[in-house]
């Protein structure tokens, strides 16, 4: 082992030790577009929540969508009240069985619902309220709630988690997104196992370890990338290459640069993408598609620190950030010999993951009201509202072009509805799905089915037919995800409800 690979062990080893004591303090973050970071691999979403006791999350009001989300534990609560107030508040009692929470919705009435525990269980019943709670798409006086149910209170929408995976919990019992300071501009979730993850990130930014960054595209891999940068704090800039636009015949001249008249047309010195990095960050963005050849190319400048531009005599050294980000599975491609296992050998120092979007359920509140932020002008923002209808059509789509999708979808949306009340029609057709307009049946769809549709839609008939419309039921006994299972119950134009009956 090199001296510089003994440095860097050491350095992303003591890193990792210390990234646990990264926190969130009390400034107020309105204005950004935040971005969850799991270093889990995918299958362990419930791990990645980080908490063993059960959470309620208020993840939006129709009427004040920037306002934003709050997350509440469950833990050692024995009840819930849910009601209108004037401002939106909490109040734990002094010996810590009951928490009260207030919402500004004046659809909701003043005592409207209460969370109950009976053993390991969670209920939602209504309280005498006027509009009732509906999870589902149906009225519930009284209902058990399944982790992942997201319920309705006037135009107010909960999510619940039932907590049942280990792991430590950093966030405070009452956490409110006004009153948390990500660990960089741009990053902030209320899944505790990132946060985690994000302290980690912060102490790892801050030498010379590289950092990989994996995830599905649209996931918010330039915007972690220039976190990072942020949160290093180096004197120079941050450069993007996007390894997949470049030439195979200009790799070296792209990225190492050349002298005045190391070839024909090289009328002046030119740095280069690596040299223009230099005391900054240089993003490589889609590592994965870079040739062979290129990657030989960027392995030494990556060993040795130094480039040699196309014309020159002697290297230059260079002091950089590497940060890589890739949608492909790299460990296959290596497997396949489409990706060199030193070049991965030298841009995986530090690992993380950007889940899916459908993965992130916790924080799309978060998501939808930064984004939002960003899509009106200031002077607007007070007049910004979703319809009831446009938040659940955003909050069952499972988002398979994560926050990109979501980003577009909310731009388009606040343009057409002059950035005043978002309506359902105002959102992509991808995205309204079965919405009012569209509303699904239990009748088949018009179209022929394959033979393979045709058999996976009378088994969920059947499902749906003895779980009695029970979506968590239905999922479990199929193994599959809730998502996937409303992503059919969509395809195959299937009504829950109308088995509940």
């Amino acid at each position: 082992m090199s001296e510089l690979e003994r440095s860097e062990a050491s350095e992303v080893s003591q890193a990792q030790r210390a990234g646990g004591s990264a926190g969130v303090g009390g400034a107020e973050t309105r204005d950004s577009t935040f971005t969850t970071v799991s270093r889990d691999d995918e299958d362990g979403e419930a791990a990645a929540r980080g908490a063993v006791a059960p959470v309620l999350i208020l993840l939006l009001e129709c009427d004040r969508p920037l306002a934003s989300s709050s997350r509440h534990s469950l833990a050692e609560l024995d009840q819930v009240t849910l009601g209108r107030a004037d401002t939106r508040r909490f109040e734990r009692r002094p010996d810590g069985r009951l928490l009260a929470i207030g919402v500004p919705d004046v659809r909701m009435s003043q005592s409207h619902a209460r969370l109950v525990r009976a053993g390991n269980r969670w209920s939602v019943e209504d309280t005498g309220s006027k509009n009732g709670v509906i999870l589902k798409g149906a009225r519930h006086e009284r209902v058990t709630l399944e982790d992942g149910d997201i319920f309705e209170l006037g135009h107010t929408f909960f999510l619940f988690r039932d907590g049942t995976s280990p792991g430590p919990v950093s966030l405070p019992l009452d956490a409110d997104a006004s009153a948390l300071a990500p660990p960089a501009p741009g990053l902030l979730t209320f899944v505790p196992g990132l946060l985690r993850a994000f302290g980690e990130l912060s102490q790892v930014a801050r030498t010379r370890v590289p950092i990989l960054i994996q995830g599905e595209t649209g996931t918010g891999k330039e915007l972690l990338a220039r976190a990072v940068h942020g949160m290093a704090g180096r004197d120079g800039t941050f450069v993007a290459v996007n390894c997949g636009a470049l030439p195979e015949t200009l790799v070296e001249s792209e990225l190492f640069g050349y002298k005045k008249g190391a070839f024909s047309g090289a009328a002046q010195d030119r740095l280069g993408l690596v040299r223009s990095a230099d005391r900054g960050t240089l993003f490589l963005d889609e590592i994965g598609d870079l040739s062979q050849p290129s990657q030989a190319a960027l392995l030494r400048v990556l060993q040795e620190r130094e480039v040699t531009p196309l014309g020159a005599s002697a290297p230059v050294p260079v002091d950089i950030q590497i940060v890589a980000a890739t949608h492909h599975d790299l460990h296959e491609m290596i497997g396949r010999d489409r990706f060199r296992r030193d070049l991965y050998a030298r841009i995986a120092g530090f690992t993380i993951r950007l889940p899916g979007l459908r993965r992130r359920r916790e924080d799309l509140g978060l998501l939808i009201a930064a984004l939002l932020a960003r899509s009106v002008p200031a002077d607007s923002a007070g007049e910004v509202r979703l319809h009831v209808d446009a938040l659940r059509a955003l909050l069952v789509h499972d988002w398979p072009l994560n926050v990109r999708e979501l980003e577009a979808c909310l731009g388009i949306a606040a343009a057409l509805a002059g950035h005043g009340l978002i309506r359902h029609e105002h959102l992509p057709e991808s995205v309204r799905g079965g919405g009012p307009d569209e509303e699904p049946t239990s009748e088949p769809p018009p179209l022929p089915l394959s033979e393979e549709d045709a058999r996976r839609r009378d088994e969920i008939i059947a499902l749906l037919r003895e779980h009695r419309g029970n979506i968590s039921a239905v999922a479990r006994a199929s193994g599959k995800a809730r998502v996937q299972i409303h992503r059919w119950l969509k395809r195959y134009r299937l009504d829950p409800e109308s088995f509940r009956r």
